[in-house]
């Protein structure tokens, strides 16, 4: 974001970039559009900044496990995918259709 400091020279590049569509700042949101555009990073758009806060672990939970409160966050971008998971390929999946419908 735009409070992140200089990227460090051996960072992997990035793998997917999250958006939340309630960004009150159309002009980060048009960066982060054309920035993804030009490096082939596949972009979700998330309905809410505080979901995709939840995502990123910047909730408090209660004792089932649910969100109590979540910080709001405007994007989010994964480097790396971890280990494959079913999840990881249906995500994956879901990317190429998504990419596929667009060309």
């Amino acid at each position: 974001g735009p409070r992140g400091g200089p990227t460090p020279p051996n960072t992997p590049p990035p793998r997917l970039c999250c958006l939340s569509k309630s960004c009150d700042n159309e002009e980060y949101k048009s960066l982060i559009r054309a920035l993804c555009n030009e490096g082939g990073v596949h972009l979700i758009m998330v309905d809410d900044g505080k979901e995709l806060g939840a995502w990123c672990g910047m909730a408090s939970l209660d004792e089932e496990g649910e969100v109590k409160k979540a910080v709001r966050c405007s994007c989010a971008v994964i480097t790396d995918f971890g280990e494959e998971t079913h999840a990881l390929t249906v995500l994956l999946d879901y990317l190429k259709k998504q990419a596929a419908e667009e060309a």
